[in-house]
Order: structure tokens, then sequence, then C-alpha cells
């Protein structure tokens, strides 16, 4: 694995959050003990929050709604997660970014935070020239693939003690024939693409970039929702 990136967003410094890049593939039993340590260590007021990008190897998630009906094909290896809804798929060509927030300080508002999250995804893909959008009550971030809706990237989280954990992943030039293991989230209506298949070449630094650039967006929206709630006297009091 190589060493993390030295960039880092000047207002993630501000705002005391890590942002690391990792390269390589990460294996995701690893990941998700070190991402559950540290919403602890956030949670318990001993570590800064975490915006962490990274890879996996071809591997399946299940959620804590997934059918197991929806897992057609055990190809790759399947890991509970932990996080709300269904099965997905993790694998090379496709950046993953795990979100450690504490929603102690920046709201307590899980549809907001999802919504933030949502934007901020849509947002960096518009810098890249690709127009995506959110759906209500459809899972996902979506975009027109030859003039039809087609899902090209997935958020899922967990929140506990107010503490964020999981994120999202954005395709950007996975195989996609690897996700005919499962039901992508468990919507089998609808197609998921990739930029690549979009005839958009992203690398992981391009989209890293962009999602550097939304950084203060991001946490102005939740950093208002805070200050919203203080002042309405909600359950900072």
């Amino acid at each position: 694995m190589a060493p993390d990136s030295p960039f880092v967003p000047p207002c993630a410094t501000a705002e005391r959050i890590e942002w690391r890049v990792t390269h390589g593939q990460v294996e995701y039993p690893q990941a998700l003990a070190e991402m559950e340590a540290r919403a602890t260590a956030v949670a318990d007021g001993t570590a800064d929050e975490l915006v962490w990008l990274l890879e996996h190897p071809p591997l399946y998630t299940a959620g804590t709604s997934a059918d197991p009906a929806e897992l057609l094909d055990a190809r790759f290896p399947v890991f509970a997660a932990g996080r709300g809804g269904r099965y997905t798929y993790h694998g090379p060509g496709q950046r993953i970014g795990y979100l450690v927030i504490d929603l102690n300080k920046r709201g307590r508002d899980v549809r907001r935070f999802v919504h933030a999250v949502e934007t901020w995804v849509i947002d960096s893909l518009a810098i890249l020239g690709i127009k995506a959008y959110a759906v209500p009550d459809r899972i996902g971030i979506w975009t027109a693939d030859s003039g039809k809706e087609a899902k090209i990237g997935a958020i899922g989280v967990r929140v506990r003690r107010w503490t964020t954990l999981h994120g999202f992943s954005i395709n950007l030039s996975p195989d996609l024939t690897h996700f005919g293991g499962i039901v992508p989230c468990g919507i089998a209506e609808y197609p998921v693409t990739s930029a690549r298949d979009l005839g958009k070449t992203i690398y992981p630094s391009n989209f890293d970039q962009a999602l550097a650039t939304g950084l203060p967006a991001f946490l102005h929206s939740l950093n208002a929702c805070a200050k919203t709630t203080l002042e309405a006297g909600g359950p900072f009091d």
C-alpha cells in the first residue's frame, strides 16, 4: 500500500478533520475495523473527524436490510457492513469515501447529513463534467446513460452516538459485470453505470480534488444545520 497523500484541503485543517487518501487496495475488514475504532474515538472526543478516500478489492457488502434473495452469485467475498441499505459492490475503479463526522457538533439531523453528502458528490461529479442527481425515495446517485437513468454511485451510512460511519461509493471505471452477482441496493429496474461508460476518464486523484473543492460547502451546510438547531433550542441544550 502506498503512503497516504500529503495533500490536505485547508478547510479540513481548520475544521480539525483528517483528510486521508490511501493508495492501493484496502481490505474491507481492515477498513471497517479502523473506521469503527475512529468513530468511537470521535464520539469520546479523543480523535478528529475523518474523511477517508480509498479503494477495495472486489467484494460485496450487506447492509442491515439486505435480502438474501438479492445475492445472486457470491463470486466475491461477502461482508456484513452494519450500515443501512442492502447489497452493494465495491472494487477496483470505484472511489470509496468513508466519513466519520461528529453530528453532535454539526447538527443531529441524519436526513440533512445524507442530503449534504448527496449534494457534495453530485457537485463533485459536475466539476468533472458529469450531470448527476438524487431521486426522491430511490437510493443512490443517478445520471443519464444513453437516455436512460442509471446509477453511478451509492450512499450508505450508519450513525452511532451521533457519529457517522460509512459514506459513499462512486463508479469511476469499475468492471460493471461485477455488479451482476447482486441486485444493487435492491433496485433491479435500473442499470449501473460509470464515468468510463459515460465517456469520461476520471482518475481517483481527479475525483478527490473535486471533493476537496466542494468540502467547504459540504461542511458549511452541516454547520448551518447545527447553528439552526442551537438557535431553536434543540437537542444541544
